[in-house]
């Protein structure tokens, strides 16, 4: 239960950075495919671990909680390709990709819980 509600509000946090990452890239360095990507994935984490909450069963939890680790490690590689495109500088990048990981290490862990409660 620790685990979801951290999930959740850093999830919530990190796509808010995300969105006012991608209105930083629109509009002051003019980038606008590779910031529609990193949106696109940075925000579904949350989404996903919001509808996880309302999931219709053990199974279908399972799935949107795998889904959004699935758009964390999208979303790490977004980060990674704006740094290495310059986009971002290495102390953008590096409180980003932190964050990012942050949430994927909880993640991971929920999935281990659920994995250990069935065996």
């Amino acid at each position: 239960m620790e685990n979801k509600k951290a999930a959740k509000n850093k999830s919530k946090k990190f796509a808010i950075r995300i969105v006012n990452l991608y209105k930083y890239l629109c509009n002051e360095k003019k980038e606008f495919v590779l910031s529609k990507q990193i949106l696109r994935s940075g925000t579904s984490i949350g989404a996903n671990i919001a509808e996880s909450e309302c999931a219709a069963s053990k199974k279908d939890f399972v799935a949107k909680i795998y889904i959004a680790l699935k758009e964390c490690n999208e979303t790490a590689y977004w980060l990674e390709l704006l740094r290495d495109t310059e986009y971002l500088n290495e102390s953008e990048y590096n409180s980003l990709y932190s964050d990012c990981m942050e949430i994927r290490r909880i993640l991971q862990s929920t999935t281990k819980t659920i994995e250990t409660s069935e065996s």
